[in-house]
């Protein structure tokens, strides 16, 4: 993949859930080109299909119409199967809740992430203590999430994320549930991922002060990408 080709791209992409009078057209031909190494935010009033539209980047839904590629590869059609392998080996994912395994140290929650993602055992300590290092929290490691503050569970989130190397992290509303300045801390640390390790970020966001970090902000209005 050339570096200014699209890590992502999707055509044409609709989304439609239910049938007949009641149906729900979340996407109505959303079109989007991210080139790789950026940290991109995708903008909108609730309802405007941004998660959706996550759902469809990470493969964790399929589009009713239209086309989504990834790294040059269409994911969209592929088999359920398929399409968790491609996300469990190239993507993190990153959501406002944090999603971590209550009874899991912040070290045992990340290495978990690794035996998923089917990392070698023997990489394990190393990924994972580099994980924890990156995002600040090694020495905070063997701490289980109610012992932590929510930035630090969001930053634990990102390590998990990251510690499989993923070309791709997709993150939906990732500071959400954060104060101002513990939001800032997690955009920084997005902004080292995009600039050490080449990551492609996408996110989505409410806030206006996140949208003047990002490198590219894409804004949805019902359900389709308006410049």
């Amino acid at each position: 993949m050339e570096h200014n080709e699209p890590i992502i791209r999707t055509v044409g992409v609709k989304r439609i859930f239910g049938k007949g009078d009641s149906a729900v057209h979340a996407l109505k031909g959303a079109n989007l080109s991210v080139p790789a190494g950026r940290l991109v935010a995708l903008k909108g009033r609730s309802g405007s299909g941004k998660t959706t539209l996550i759902n469809m980047l990470g493969a964790l839904d399929k589009p009713t119409e239209g086309v989504v590629y990834f790294m040059g590869q269409e994911i969209s059609h592929l088999s359920e199967h398929q399409r968790n392998e491609v996300r469990r080996v190239n993507m993190g994912l990153i959501f406002q809740s944090f999603a971590l395994v209550p009874l899991m140290s912040a070290y045992e929650n990340v290495e978990f992430g690794l035996r998923i993602a089917g990392i070698e055992s023997n990489l394990y300590k190393e990924r994972t203590e580099e994980a924890l290092d990156f995002v600040g929290l090694k020495p905070r490691m063997k701490h289980r999430p109610y012992e932590l503050s929510g930035g630090e569970q969001q930053r634990v989130a990102i390590a998990r994320a990251i510690a499989h190397r993923p070309k791709l992290i997709l993150a939906d509303e990732p500071t959400a549930e954060l104060d101002s300045k513990m939001g800032l801390q997690i955009m920084k640390l997005f902004k080292d991922l995009v600039q050490q390790e080449r990551i492609t970020i996408i996110m989505t966001t409410h806030d206006p002060a996140i949208m003047e970090i990002v490198d590219q902000v894409y804004a949805l209005e019902d359900g389709r990408i308006v410049d």
